[in-house]
């Protein structure tokens, strides 16, 4: 299945250019004002709230978006619905736009991910993906989204191992504390003033690539590219995905000294490796290893498949946006080697035979036979291979992945409950299912009826907020972590676009 073309909610009219907006002094800090709801709320079942910043409040304001907004709107009947997309859409730019310079040869963008002053690689990408239609448009949501490729550039130039990375210095931006535990191994070695989290994940790596495709694809422009760090950082990128693949030990058995590992002091076994750092060994398989989910929790078996399945398919783009333009030749040639590879290792390596459900997905494996038989929450997962490219939704392996992945009987982290049912994650615990999960579900599914069921969980499960959290608990709307997730928000914007393209009037 082909996600929807968002292309008929853009007929949009040539609007005045807008700077970003300098939040006022006196504005509360949005983790406080998301706590609590306000007026007026919507006329529909849920009196969903009015969470949007008062607009001198607000990181970033376009006219365009605001147009956008009130055209998506018009199609949406449910008032719940219509004042829930009215929070979430712009809630990114709302809320999470900690620095932004413009400079039209050079602009660069810090996006946070919410309630931490950090910027995470696949946060900050998925955060933005709604509002890249739009940078064909708009020169300011153009500098907005190639601001975020040049600040990504040179975070991953600086220390390509990182999962979230500190404001630049030259934003004036103090740097977060990341008091979680202590690390007692970190090879290699990083600087906590630039890098907030060293847990090398690997759909980072393929997070830069999408968003660096996505906007190329969307507005033509690819003066990014002669921005001397992202070209360092594919190369860079390219290689260590090369050494990734390696096999823990050589043809004399001895052990291959690791290129990334990582090690804490902490009574959290998903906050640190196995092996000193290394993680559990591997063989040969195609697929790169990685030692966190996106989850920032730690594999049991490197390959993870959903991350490896990502990275293959931006990986071709790639190399095809590269081969189009004329550009760096020799790294598309190895870009596109690398997805063939790792492509393959998925097929041949990362699948099992489950005993009800047939051949299906591995969520880890290792090489040697041992696979890990799951689904989780976060994105890049088995449940988004669709939605990431990587299969087409009538693919046998993964409609019977589909069908183990929504069984409370089959995926030890589905959970169902009176209040919400679907995947959850080892992240926020047991009988915790997390939105982003859902909206994952209906953009993969091209059955109304399940659409809608999602569209209806999604609406109820607010806890009277009107925004998504990371987690709800089954039985307890009260139970939620994080009062707002701008990641999610952004997601269920795309899921509710994608829905409203697809089946006119479901909302």
């Amino acid at each position: 299945m082909k996600i929807a073309d968002s292309s008929a909610l853009l007929l949009l009219p040539l609007l005045a250019a807008a700077a970003t907006s300098v939040v006022g002094a006196d504005c509360p800090s949005y983790t406080d004002y998301s706590s609590a709801p306000h007026s007026p709320a919507s006329k529909g079942k849920y009196r969903i709230p009015s969470m949007r910043p008062p607009p001198d409040c607000r990181t970033f304001s376009n006219p365009t978006i605001e147009q956008a907004l009130s055209n998506i709107t018009s199609l949406i009947s449910d008032p719940d619905w219509r004042q829930l997309f009215s929070n979430i859409f712009p809630n990114t730019l709302d809320t999470t736009v900690a620095w932004h310079n413009a400079n039209t040869t050079s602009p660069y963008t810090f996006l946070v991910t919410g309630d931490i002053t950090a910027q995470w690689i696949r946060d900050s990408t998925n955060q933005m993906l709604p509002y890249v239609p739009y940078a064909a448009m708009d020169d300011d949501i153009a500098l907005l989204v190639a601001g975020l490729i040049n600040m990504q550039a040179e975070e991953l130039v600086g220390y390509p191992y990182g999962n979230a990375f500190q404001p630049p210095r030259r934003s004036g931006l103090e740097p977060a504390e990341n008091g979680i535990a202590v690390d007692l191994t970190v090879t290699p070695p990083f600087d906590n003033t630039t890098v907030f989290e060293a847990k090398f994940e690997l759909d980072s790596f393929a997070s830069f690539f999408q968003i660096s495709s996505t906007y190329w694809r969307a507005t033509g422009d690819y003066d990014f590219m002669y921005n001397k760090a992202w070209g360092q950082s594919v190369s860079n990128i390219l290689g260590i995905i090369e050494k990734l693949q390696e096999p823990t030990y050589n043809s004399k058995h001895m052990v291959n000294k690791p290129l990334v590992a990582y090690n804490r002091l902490t009574d959290t076994a998903t906050e640190t490796q196995f092996g000193g750092g290394m993680g559990n060994p591997v063989k040969y398989t195609g697929m790169a290893k990685t030692l966190f989910r996106p989850s920032d929790d730690a594999t049991i078996f490197p390959f993870l498949v959903p991350a490896n399945a990502f990275l293959s398919v931006e990986l071709y783009r790639l190399s095809s946006m590269l081969d189009q333009i004329g550009v760096y030749l020799e790294m598309s040639a190895v870009a596109k080697s690398l997805a063939d590879e790792i492509r393959r290792g998925v097929f041949e390596h990362g699948t099992v035979v489950h005993p009800k459900h047939g051949r299906v997905f591995a969520y880890e494996t290792d090489g040697y036979g041992s696979a890990l038989v799951m689904d989780d929450a976060n994105g890049p997962s088995l449940l988004g291979l669709v939605y990431q490219g990587f299969v087409d939704e009538k693919d046998p392996v993964y409609q019977n992945t589909r069908r183990m992945i929504l069984s409370a009987d089959d995926n030890p982290w589905f959970f169902t409950g009176a209040y919400i049912h679907g995947v959850g994650s080892p992240h926020t615990g047991f009988q915790k299912v997390w939105p982003m999960a859902v909206a994952v579900q209906g953009l993969t599914s091209s059955n109304r009826t399940e659409v809608k069921q999602c569209l209806d969980q999604l609406v109820a499960t607010t806890s009277g907020l009107g925004l998504m959290h990371e987690s709800v608990h089954v039985y307890r709307p009260e139970d939620y972590t994080r009062s707002w997730f701008a990641w999610c928000n952004s997601l269920v914007s795309q899921f509710v676009i994608d829905a409203i393209v697809r089946f006119p009037g479901i909302i």
